[in-house]
């Protein structure tokens, strides 16, 4: 992802798996294992392809706490 957009952590607390074996989770819940299998198989196209790659990203450099102030959780 080459041009950071702000809202793409927001969103990955807020959209949803639309397809596969987890599907209807949300994006930052997804397991380390799927993310994985997505880079070394491919990220889809578009928008959800681009939340998965960041999601990755986030997961594999132990950065995934970042996105708890996003919740809404306290």
């Amino acid at each position: 992802m080459t041009d950071f957009d702000a809202d793409a952590l927001k969103r990955l607390v807020t959209v949803t798996m639309p397809f596969g074996k987890h599907k209807g989770t949300l994006i930052a819940d997804l397991p380390g294992n799927y993310l994985n299998w997505f880079a070394r198989e491919g990220f889809p196209p578009g928008q959800i392809g681009a939340l998965l790659a960041l999601m990755h990203e986030l997961d594999h450099n132990g950065l995934a706490y970042l996105l708890k102030p996003l919740r809404g959780n306290p």
